[in-house]
């Protein structure tokens, strides 16, 4: 298979100098990849040196054929058409001048006949058949211009796609859509990705760790399943290599204090005068010679012990993961919760964004709403917060509910983390927070990060902290795209902490994988 792209002992560090990538040496072909790793380990870096848009500080990276680009914050210019945004308004133009008698040589020289079958299928591929090529892209909702965008790059027929997280704001549909492009697609492909349905579509993943790249052959299933067997594996020898570690530091003690014992005697029996001078000199030497080649052995045991922990560790990439008990919300089974009753809201001088709706929650119940972009879900959870008032019907809480938007705003931008738990849990000391943060992962000097400073992934870890770890968590949880910009592991402390949580659940999100691993008992069409 030939290879589009090929790393070769790649090396780069970040402005701070942290080592990003170590001679990393890898190859991208005809095959769909998808890309993983923690937010922050480099990948956005390393699909950056690829484009040339970055300089490896060694090694080199050698592209070969027409590569095609689809960037995360896609944010067409001002003014900029849809054609304009699938690059493809020029090459029509071209089309138009020749069909009406109005060709140059270089336009008929130039022209590409298949170029509106191509965009035609394309669009119709990503559900947006009949898309006006002429409309303002600005027109266009977020999730219709990364299907746009994609469409333009298929029907252009690169060699190699890189995506950078094509999924991300797509509603349930719009991503089965792009899944099912990429399942079709026949070129190479570099998916950035933690859309696990998405990543089940791949032929390989290729993670991105601080120990460097592991390449898995087959989807997302594979790659978790034989992930786990590594990680046992590694965590074996390591638990392994810590004992033969301390067994070694025991008996050189053991040996140390066995020395101490015989030069004591020694020493009194020389005190004695009962031995010659010479014998206790000749005594002595050998002694200390014998002691010295058992200091140098166990020194250089010590070293061996000590170097096999340091690569059994090194082989194991420490990723915590949150597993404990959360204090009780005190939702009894069957308590009345939320009621939505008969509820309309619409902005002033606006259609209703929600009419007539009614919905209950009760007891420890677990309820997703789904349904395509614009069709009001971030707005009944606002409603249900109380952010929100009703235009008509009521709405009854029956318990206080704690809201996570998107953006994890309750957290604020001033202070740091441990601040911000005190402020939210006035109750809790500055001890107490640490505490509570260090169980959701924030130790030590963690804790005093500031809050400007933090990732998407620990602005939400941290959020969790703040509302689950006070004296009583709220009875009712509400959350809006809770897995957005995060990555696979920080998905996983995510569910790991909501399935510690007894309280009532009431959210959005389009990830299916999320859902069932949190326990969503009910689902709310809208």
């Amino acid at each position: 298979m030939p290879s589009f792209v090929t790393l070769d002992s790649l090396s780069f560090a970040a402005p701070d100098g942290r080592v990003l990538l170590d001679h990393l040496t890898l190859s991208f072909g005809a095959e769909r990849t998808g890309l993983v790793g923690r937010n922050g380990v480099g990948k956005t870096t390393l699909v950056r040196l690829i484009l040339g848009e970055l300089s490896p500080f060694a090694g080199s990276v050698s592209v070969q054929g027409r590569v095609g680009v689809l960037r995360q914050a896609l944010r067409p210019p001002p003014g900029a058409s849809v054609g304009d945004l699938l690059g493809v308004s020029e090459m029509l133009a071209r089309l138009r001048r020749i069909e009406a008698g109005e060709g140059t040589p270089d336009d008929l020289a130039e022209a590409d006949w298949t170029l509106e079958a191509r965009l035609a299928e394309a669009l119709a591929g990503v559900g947006l058949e009949g898309l006006d090529l002429e409309r303002p892209a600005a027109a266009l909702s977020g999730g219709q211009t990364t299907r746009a965008a994609l469409a333009g790059l298929i029907a252009a027929q690169p060699d190699l796609l890189i995506l950078d997280e094509p999924t991300n704001n797509l509603d349930v549909e719009a991503r089965e859509l792009v899944a099912e492009t990429l399942g079709r697609w026949k070129g190479g492909a570099i998916v950035v990705s933690h859309d696990r349905a998405l990543l089940r579509r791949m032929d390989r993943i290729v993670e991105l760790s601080a120990l460097g790249a592991e390449v898995h052959g087959g989807g997302y299933d594979v790659y978790i399943e034989r992930k786990a067997e590594a990680e046992a594996a590694a965590e074996r020898a390591l638990s392994d290599a810590q004992k033969e570690s301390a067994r070694v530091a025991r008996d050189a003690q053991t040996a140390a204090e066995r020395k101490a014992r015989r030069d004591a005697a020694g020493k009194r029996h020389g005190a004695s005068g009962s031995m010659p001078r010479i014998v206790a000199g000749g005594l002595k030497r050998r002694a200390e010679e014998s002691a010295g080649r058992g200091q140098v052995l166990a020194e250089r045991l010590k070293a061996d012990a000590a170097e096999t922990l340091a690569k059994a560790e090194a082989r194991v990439e420490r990723v915590r993961r949150l597993a404990f008990e959360l204090p009780p919300s005190g939702v009894a089974a069957g308590k009345p919760v939320l009621s939505l009753e008969d509820v309309t809201f619409a902005y002033p001088g606006a259609p209703p964004v929600v009419r007539s709706l009614s919905l209950r929650l009760a007891g420890r119940e677990r309820v997703a709403l789904v349904g395509p972009n614009g069709a009001g879900k971030t707005t009944i959870l606002k409603l249900a917060a109380g952010e929100l008032e009703p235009t008509a019907g009521r709405v009854i809480r029956g318990v206080a509910p704690a809201f996570l938007d998107q953006q994890t705003a309750l957290l604020g931008e001033q202070g740091s983390l441990v601040d911000a738990f005190v402020r939210l849990n006035p109750k809790a000391t500055p001890n107490a927070a640490r505490a509570a943060l260090a169980r959701f992962l924030f130790r030590n000097t963690a804790a005093d990060k500031p809050l400007s400073a933090l990732s998407g992934g620990e602005r939400l870890r941290a959020a969790l902290a703040c509302v689950l770890m006070g004296d009583r968590p709220p009875g009712l949880l509400i959350l809006d795209e809770p897995t957005n910009h995060l990555d696979l592991d920080s998905i996983g402390a995510v569910e790991a902490a909501l399935s510690g949580y007894d309280g009532a659940l009431l959210m959005v999100s389009h990830d299916a994988d999320f859902l069932q691993a949190v326990g969503v008992g009910r689902t709310v069409g809208l």
